[in-house]
């Protein structure tokens, strides 16, 4: 397949192929929606804003990012995105060379109908566990808050 849905996120697939050197992918995010903090080595990362608008936090700045906007992670730092809009909003995701997140969100991910463009309904909670050990086994440690 080449859509996966974790996290309240419909994630699909436009380049996964390894020797490609990178991998695209769009994401669907609900209203509210996105990943914990985390940080990876292995990927550099890089957002567009399609549609909606995202509160972006990289390392200790946090800022508002609308369609249009580009951000992008220096590799290694601390990172989150939330949709802070009504709807569902898109991004497109770039990450170089790729293969953490294309085996992240395979793996982390459930397999979605090809082709499936909307969220489900209703929106099941995120596996936090599932998440975390499928990131760990992948190179990517997720900052939770403490307790």
């Amino acid at each position: 397949t080449d859509t996966y849905f974790l996290a309240g996120i419909l994630v699909r697939f436009l380049v996964r192929e390894p020797d490609a050197g990178y991998c695209l992918v769009e994401a669907l995010v609900g209203p509210g929606a996105g990943p914990p903090p985390n940080r990876h080595q292995a990927d550099d990362e890089a957002f567009y804003v399609l549609d909606g608008a995202f509160e972006f936090g990289v390392g200790s700045e946090t800022r508002i990012a609308k369609a249009g906007d580009f951000v992008r992670v220096p590799n290694g730092e601390v990172h989150t995105f939330r949709n802070i809009g009504q709807e569902p909003g898109r991004l497109l995701i770039v990450n170089a060379p790729g293969t953490l997140h294309v085996n992240f969100f395979s793996q982390a991910g459930d397999p979605m109908p090809p082709g499936a463009k909307e969220l489900p309904s209703p929106l099941p909670p995120p596996d936090v566990a599932r998440l975390l050990e499928v990131g760990r086994q992948n190179g990517m440690e997720f900052i939770l808050p403490q307790r």
